[in-house]
């Protein structure tokens, strides 16, 4: 399966492994397509694997016992995701779902355990990425808590233009194509309190909206509006600064349920 192999050494964690490591990872992993809105796991399987997202986008996510969606995180390509079955296998708390046609490497748990024992900078890696990702979602818990929505969503904007921001003519714009529902779903909001929000934002020459799209024209007003000196650099972390080259376009080979 040459294509996992290329997906392999693509990961910002695996480039330095040497090719009878990545065989023997390759050897323990699985791949599969998913179309946009298709769960990729759910809170009943279990958490005895971690995926690579080689292409596309994918997002995780939380029902609350309303039955509403709470968004945790965004999967870029190049990032991995459901680590947490490392630490413990059981069942999974969240479930994970692509948000655009997605390509997603399954890899055994065990694999990455080993590798973790082997190699000190994989074991670093993926400690960096549970931490960063506990970070945010606390940092989200809290202004849930105490801020306004304006307030969250304009926190959202600023942390989604640090990792998906994009320099343009007009502005920064964000990579990352999302509905309203899905920023209100990330901030504990209503579609409807984002829409008004976004165009108090746009009519006061912070931001420009489109369809799934958000381009930031004033970053430190934006900032300062939330009492920020200045916004967060541009993916400024090294596990997210990474946009790996075009996947070769073939049959990716086996798929897993």
């Amino acid at each position: 399966m040459a294509e996992t192999i290329w997906y392999l050494k693509n990961c910002p964690l695996f480039t330095a492994l040497p090719d009878d490591e990545l065989r023997a990872v390759e050897r323990n992993s699985l791949a599969r397509k998913f179309e946009r809105n298709s769960p990729i796991y759910l809170p009943i399987d279990s958490a005895e694997s971690v995926f690579l997202l080689v292409k596309g986008r994918a997002k995780i996510c939380h029902l609350t016992p309303e039955g509403k969606q709470s968004i945790l995180a965004f999967i870029e390509p190049g990032e991995i995701f459901g680590e947490l079955s490392i630490l413990a296998e059981g069942k999974r708390e969240e479930h994970a779902e692509a948000i655009e046609p997605t390509t997603v490497v399954k890899i055994s748990g065990d694999t990455i355990r080993g590798l973790m024992e082997r190699y000190s900078r994989i074991s670093l890696g993926i400690t960096k990425l549970i931490g960063i990702r506990r970070k945010r979602i606390e940092r989200r818990l809290k202004n849930l808590l105490f801020l306004s929505n304006r307030e969250r969503l304009t926190h959202l904007i600023l942390e989604l233009m640090e990792q998906y921001g994009e320099p343009t003519k007009d502005g920064i714009r964000l990579r990352i194509r999302l509905s309203h529902q899905e920023l209100a779903n990330v901030i504990g909001s209503t579609r409807e309190t984002v829409t008004v929000v976004l165009g108090e934002l746009q009519s006061e020459g912070l931001v420009a909206v489109g369809r799934r799209k958000i381009v930031i024209q004033d970053p430190d007003g934006l900032a300062k509006a939330v009492g920020e000196q200045s916004p967060p650099p541009l993916r400024s972390d090294e596990l997210l600064d990474y946009m790996p080259p075009k996947a070769p376009e073939r049959s990716i080979g086996r798929a897993f349920q």
